[in-house]
C-alpha cells in the first residue's frame, strides 16, 4: 500500500522531520558536552571541578543524571524520526506499523514521526 500523501504534503512532512532531526542533534551535543565535560568550574571560582560542599556535589550528580535523562529520551526521539524517515522512503509513512490503517494527518501534524495509529497506540499504552 502507498503513501496516502500528495508529494507536497510528503515534502513539508519530511522538511519537518529533518528540522527536527537537525535540532535534536544540535541539543544532544550541546547537553552531551555539560553532562560529561562539566570542565567550566560551574562559576563559583573554584578552579577545579571538584565542588567546595557536600551539596554542591549532591547537585552536580543530579544536574548530570537529569541531562544525561534528557539526553535518552532525546535519542529515542531522533531513532523514531530516522525511522519515519526512512518510512519515507519506502513509501509506507503515514501506515501503522501494527494495522497498516492510515494515521490521521492531524496526528502527524503533532508528531511527524509517529508510527502507530490511535486506536494501536492506545491499545500500546494500555488505555483500551
Amino acid at each position: 500500500m502507498g503513501s496516502a500523501f500528495k508529494t507536497e504534503e510528503l515534502g513539508l512532512f519530511r522538511e519537518t522531520l529533518q528540522n527536527l532531526r537537525s535540532r535534536l542533534r544540535g541539543d544532544l551535543d550541546q547537553m552531551t558536552d555539560e553532562a560529561l565535560r562539566r570542565d567550566d568550574g560551574g562559576g563559583t571560582g573554584n578552579l577545579s571541578n571538584v565542588p567546595l560542599h557536600l551539596a554542591d556535589l549532591g547537585t552536580d550528580n543530579y544536574d548530570q543524571e537529569f541531562t544525561l535523562g534528557l539526553i535518552e529520551n532525546e535519542q529515542s526521539t531522533l531513532e523514531l524520526i530516522n525511522e519515519a524517515l526512512s518510512r519515507m522512503e519506502k513509501g509506507t509513512y503515514g501506515q501503522c506499523v501494527d494495522c497498516d490503517e492510515p494515521i490521521s494527518k492531524p496526528r502527524l501534524q503533532a508528531i511527524p514521526y509517529a508510527k502507530h495509529c490511535i486506536k494501536c497506540a492506545r491499545k500500546l499504552e494500555g488505555g483500551e
